[in-house]
């Protein structure tokens, strides 16, 4: 089992989790959210702009594994409000071609920090796309 770092997504603290793990082609990513390198929340706080950009650092990590977005097989989302899924939905669009990957939405009560509003963790295979 390897540790996958990538330079645009700041590494966990010490001793709490790892962001990415890579295991006979096989690669976990850990829930990302918006936080930005110095802790604080990128963009405008939109459910767009937070899925976007969570989005683009999954997609750093899948990279950095040796893959590509298309090589994820499952999405888990948790969002803070159920309603806004469609915006997930159109970041969605722009990090994946083809057939989209398996894919669980679940509404919580909040995340880490009270402006995130969503977070995204992905499992994949290194060369898996069809």
């Amino acid at each position: 089992m390897k540790s996958i770092h990538a330079p645009e997504v700041k590494p966990a603290p010490p001793q709490t989790w790892t962001n990415c793990k890579v295991h006979n082609g096989q690669f976990f990513i850990s829930g990302m959210t918006a936080h930005d390198l110095s802790g604080g929340v990128e963009g405008d706080g939109s459910m767009y702009d937070q899925s976007r950009r969570t989005f683009q650092k999954i997609r750093h990590l899948v990279e950095a594994c040796g893959a590509v977005m298309d090589d994820i097989i499952q999405l888990n989302v948790f969002v803070t409000r159920i309603e806004e899924r469609q915006e997930v939905w159109r970041a969605r669009k722009e990090f994946f071609t083809g057939d989209f990957p398996c894919c669980t939405l679940v509404e919580v009560t909040g995340l880490a920090t009270p402006a995130l509003r969503v977070e995204i963790n992905a499992t994949g295979f290194i060369g898996g796309r069809a």
